[in-house]
């Protein structure tokens, strides 16, 4: 079993990776971002830094799907490859961040690697308005994450929304969190485990 959790920054997508790896032992396969050297200087320089940092992330989100596949265990994943290729990157592009030549490289690896890799059993997509993303991302204090603006995000969860409504790789819960505090309230993560047993166990 491959579940994988998606969404902006800010989301709550590790938050709810712990949770239900914790609930239903499945092994957390959590988003480089300690160990990212780039990313305190992509917010700093966003056109100077795009392309590494996106290669970075899309090299480990790579490693990490090989991984799964050879373990034979129960994953959860925090983020998706498919984020990367479909959302930061385009976005980027789109905003003059990211030469046509780099996106051009860049798409050509992903397309690569897609080959290689198979989609998840499951993909949790978590919905999430600005407001409540910038008080997550306040809330968990990341310097480097300071420096994100408002626009960056709005530009980013339109793309998510546009990916989101065409996905069809696999089985799709979509969860908006505005109103869910599954930190602090055991009935909203209860409710969420719920909608994931129905969606495993094909309850629709």
């Amino acid at each position: 079993m491959h579940v994988a959790i998606a969404g902006n920054i800010g989301a709550g997508k590790t938050t709810l990776t712990k949770l239900l790896a914790k609930h239903y032992k499945w092994e957390p396969h959590y988003e480089s971002v300690s160990e990212n050297p780039y990313l305190d200087d992509f917010y700093g320089s966003m056109e100077r830094w795009s392309f590494n940092l996106q290669i970075f992330f899309l090299n480990s989100r790579f490693r990490q799907i090989l991984e799964i596949r050879e373990s034979g265990k129960n994953i959860i994943q925090d983020r998706t490859i498919y984020e990367d290729a479909n959302i930061f990157a385009p976005n980027l592009h789109a905003m003059g961040l990211m030469t046509n030549r780099d996106f051009g490289n860049y798409e050509s690896l992903f397309e690569l690697m897609e080959r290689l890799v198979s989609p998840p059993d499951l993909l949790i997509y978590l919905r999430a308005s600005i407001p409540t993303l910038v008080g997550q991302i306040h809330k968990r204090g990341r310097e480097f994450e300071n420096k994100i603006s408002i626009d960056y995000l709005s530009r980013l969860n339109e793309r998510y929304e546009a990916w989101i409504s065409k996905y069809t790789k696999g089985k799709l819960l979509i969860i908006d969190i505005d109103n869910l505090n599954i930190v602090e309230n055991p009935e909203d993560l209860g409710s969420i485990i719920d909608r994931i047993d129905a969606q495993i166990h094909g309850l629709f």
